[in-house]
This record gives structure tokens, C-alpha cells and sequence, in this order.
């Protein structure tokens, strides 16, 4: 009987021995194409992160006065409390028009290599100016987001507290500084970061399967990176076209860009850091489930069909990117005064 004993424990000591073994191979492997979150904010280039500056890029990322209308903001399709983006299939924007993509969420975007669906801004303080002056978006233009801010006298105090050796702080240049520092807090740490420094019981089992077969499918050949995506552009339909329902054939992506023919139907590869809270998925916005994208994926960029268990597993991994967002506290706005530009434009 001792001895009966004493196999068992052996044998139960082996096998805890070997998963030890496999755990720790799981991780160097995923160390090699994966990056935890810092743990402190990434440095902007030509922007240097202060907390003055922090607080007048969110009262601006919340403000729908740098809209010319005066009802949309960064946070209407950057909502912070639903992923960082409006869970819509495209934007609604000024005058109620359908913009012609799905708005990427804001959470973790700093670690982007570059801005949009076809990569078009370098980064978000270039990002932050896009929106504001686009017809479909915010239809504003940058004298009148200056003047906007230039009649309320507390927004002029704060813009001289965060560019103090400016002579002239309160720029479109200088706003879109501001947002952009703003948006590099907003980081959200999640289990999987936990797991990569070293946390074994960060990952449930499923989720450990799911990383495993996220790197054997090849998935993370183009989500990697600390963004797990957001680092690459890729034709969409690399093996297999997906159908007209999923990718618009009118929309050729970053030949927009770039007028290369090379480049049609050509995107960023989508970051998927809290992907669970962000559907509709793809630029088009045509997919509401998470694992029928990941399906998709399989069959046009793997050429592999991923079955429903597998992706199941991979879906489970996704999870363990949904990080904790940043508490939030919605900003008291400097009050307009009369020479405050009024609100224009048709809003239906």
C-alpha cells in the first residue's frame, strides 16, 4: 500500500512537473510576439505628458462645443464607457450622417502604429484633428475650434497652464496636443498582462488553449505587439475574399492613402485589447459576433476552417484582453460667454 502510495505521488509529481514545464514554454513563446502594457505612460513624440495637460485634453475630448454643431464630442464615438467606441455599426455624425466606417475604440490606441483603419495619422494628436473637420464627423473647421475656445476665459487659463512657454497656448495645434495626452492614459492592464509578467493563475484553461491556438493558427503573424494589433496593414481577404455583406467592395482601404494598387483593400490590423466590449467588428462593422469574426478570419486570412470549439477557446483567450479602463470622471466645462460662436449647420 506505501509503496502503491508513494507511485502515485510520484506519478501526480510528474505530471504537475510537466504542466510547470509546459506553462513556462506557453509563456516564453508568447513573450517572443506579445508585449505587456507598461507600467507607465508611453512618451508622445513632440509632447511631453503633464497633468495640466491631461485635464485640458479631457474636458476637450468631452467638450461637443469643438463640434460645429455643438453636439458631438471625441466621447460620442469614443465613449469611454462602452470600449472606447460607440458599439455602432458606423458613426452617427453632424447633420445624422452614417460615417463610412466603424469607429476603432480609443482605449490603448497610443501603442498604435498609426492612426484609422488605413493608417492616414501618424498619431492621435494628428488623429484628434481628423474628426473635428471632417463634413460627416465634428464639420468643424480650426479657426473656429480656436475662437471657440479663445471667448471662455477659463479654457484660455488652462491652456497657458499646460503650454506655459507659449506665447500664444491656445492653438488647433495645441488642442490636439492636449487630446492626445489625454488619450495616452487611457490604458487598460488586463489578466493577460498579469499572465505575461509571470501570474499563473491570471488565465483559465480555456484561455490558456485559446492563446495556444491563437499562435499555431497564426493569428498573431499580424495581431502582436503589446496592441496585439494596431502594427501592420494586411490585404483583408489574404486567401479568401470575404463576401460584399463583410467587406464593402467601395471601400479599398489604404489605397486611399497611398494610390498604390497593392495597397486595395488593405487595413491596419485591428488591436484587440478589450475586442470582447467593441462589436460590430471590421472597418465595415458588419459582424456583431465575436466568434464568427474569428471564423471569418480563419477562413480569409489562415485559409484554415477554426471549428466551433476552437474558436470558443480563442474567443475565451480575447477575453483575457479586456482590461480595467480607467476611472472616469466626467469634467465641469468652462461656461461659454458671448462671444462664445454659436452653434451652425443643419442637424436634420
Amino acid at each position: 500500500m506505501n509503496h502503491l502510495f508513494k507511485l502515485l505521488c510520484g506519478v501526480v509529481a510528474a505530471l504537475a512537473l510537466t504542466q510547470v514545464a509546459a506553462a513556462a514554454e506557453l509563456r516564453e513563446r508568447a513573450l517572443g510576439m506579445f508585449s505587456p502594457l507598461p507600467s507607465t505612460f508611453p512618451a508622445l513624440k513632440d509632447n511631453v505628458i503633464t497633468g495640466e495637460k491631461i485635464e485640458l485634453g479631457k474636458a476637450l475630448f468631452f467638450d461637443p462645443r469643438m463640434s460645429a454643431s455643438g453636439v458631438f464630442s471625441c466621447n460620442s464615438c469614443h465613449n469611454l464607457a462602452t470600449g472606447g467606441d460607440d458599439n455602432m455599426e458606423t458613426s452617427i455624425g453632424h447633420a445624422w450622417q452614417k460615417g463610412p466606417r466603424n469607429s476603432p475604440t480609443v482605449l490603448n490606441a497610443v501603442f498604435n502604429e498609426a492612426q484609422f483603419w488605413d493608417g492616414r495619422a501618424a498619431d492621435l494628436a494628428e488623429q484628434a484633428k481628423g474628426p473635428v473637420q471632417a463634413g460627416v464627423e465634428m464639420a468643424n473647421t480650426p479657426a473656429n475650434v480656436v475662437a471657440t475656445l479663445t471667448s471662455m476665459p477659463q479654457y484660455v487659463a488652462w491652456f497657458e497652464e499646460a503650454f506655459p512657454e507659449e506665447k500664444n497656448p491656445v492653438s488647433f495645434d495645441n488642442f490636439a496636443k492636449a487630446i492626445e495626452a489625454y488619450e495616452a492614459t487611457l490604458i487598460t492592464p488586463a489578466p493577460f498582462d498579469a499572465w505575461l509578467n509571470g501570474d499563473d493563475g491570471a488565465l483559465t484553461g480555456d484561455q490558456l488553449a485559446g492563446l495556444e491556438l491563437f499562435m499555431n493558427k497564426g493569428c498573431s503573424a499580424c495581431h502582436n505587439g503589446v496592441n496585439l494589433g494596431g502594427n501592420g496593414y494586411f490585404p483583408f481577404g489574404l486567401i479568401e475574399k470575404p463576401g460584399a455583406d463583410v467587406l464593402p467592395p467601395d471601400d479599398r482601404g489604404r489605397f486611399a492613402v497611398t494610390k498604390t494598387a497593392d495597397d486595395s483593400y488593405v487595413f491596419r490590423a485591428s488591436p484587440l485589447r478589450n475586442i470582447d466590449q467593441t462589436a460590430p467588428y471590421f472597418h465595415s462593422g458588419k459582424v456583431w459576433d465575436l466568434k464568427v469574426a474569428v471564423q471569418i478570419m480563419g477562413t480569409s486570412q489562415l485559409g484554415t476552417e477554426i471549428n466551433d470549439q476552437q474558436a470558443d477557446q480563442i474567443v475565451a483567450f480575447l477575453t483575457a484582453l479586456t482590461g480595467k479602463v480607467p476611472e472616469v470622471v466626467y469634467p465641469v466645462l468652462p461656461r461659454e460667454t458671448s462671444q462664445t460662436p454659436r452653434p451652425s449647420g443643419e442637424l436634420q
